[in-house]
């Protein structure tokens, strides 16, 4: 069972973008109250990618030179990434994503970088805020499940989110049209 009907995320917050023409990186930040140990666990294993992430990986994260597909949930896209940094427990960096876990005061600070389309950067910082959520969540024993792809565009605090960081980023909601 889950604690998802429960689960409503906070106001969107810990987010900026790096702007380079089209391609923009969101920067994503998250104070966990979990060992950098255990959210590295949690970055690099498949089986708990399955818990939180928007994909899933047929193989461990955790080396340098591994190459793993990654299927993005709901779409069924997959791509082969190969792991170009893997200094555990601080640093993972994979084809355009980069993840630092910082250890201060009994808590880590994880950053994710990752490049989105200026079209797309609300609904990606929208995702990734609810994934850091249901993150947490299963570090902490109550897990609500993954809410991705289709499942959590139709989730209405992910509708909320991706306005809330529109509105931040200065950019129009995205239109299904």
């Amino acid at each position: 069972m889950t604690d998802r009907e429960h689960y409503s995320p906070g106001p969107a917050s810990g987010a900026q973008i790096q702007k380079d023409g089209e391609k923009w990186t969101l920067i994503l930040v998250r104070e966990l109250r979990h060992s950098r140990e255990k959210v590295w666990q949690a970055l690099t294993d498949p089986a708990h990618l399955r818990e939180w992430a928007p994909f899933d990986a047929d193989g461990s994260l955790d080396t340098v030179g591994a190459i793993v597909k990654l299927t993005w949930v709901g779409t069924g896209a997959a791509t082969e990434t190969r792991v170009t940094r893997a200094d555990a427990p601080k640093v993972l960096e994979y084809t355009d994503t980069r993840w630092e876990l910082e250890a201060i005061a009994g808590v880590t600070l994880l950053t994710l970088w990752t490049n989105i389309g200026r079209r797309f950067i609300s609904m990606g910082a929208a995702g990734w805020h609810i994934c850091f959520d249901a993150l947490d969540h299963l570090l902490s024993g109550t897990p609500i499940g993954r809410i991705v792809g289709p499942d959590a565009i139709k989730f209405g605090g992910w509708q909320r989110l991706n306005a809330e960081y529109a509105k931040q980023f200065g950019v129009e909601i995205p239109s299904w049209k």
